[in-house]
């Protein structure tokens, strides 16, 4: 694994995210992560799992249905 390409593609993923605490949603892997899963992390964060294949962001339809307040 080439280090520098990794941390390049990173940042260019970062770049490109918008919000400062995007929502994205996991991908299943081989090491039992689990699919459809929606967390809300920090662009880096973000990013990173996006490179390594562990996430995607979430649509806007995705986010706003998960940060919708909760009744009680």
């Amino acid at each position: 694994m080439d280090l520098r390409q990794y941390y390049r593609q990173i940042r260019e993923i970062e770049a490109q995210i918008k919000d400062e605490f995007p929502v994205i949603v996991s991908e299943a892997t081989e090491d039992g992560g689990r699919a459809h899963v929606l967390t809300e992390v920090s662009r880096a964060v973000a990013a990173r799992l996006i490179a390594e294949g562990k996430a995607r962001l979430a649509g806007e339809g995705e986010t706003a249905a998960f940060r919708k307040p909760k009744k009680q």
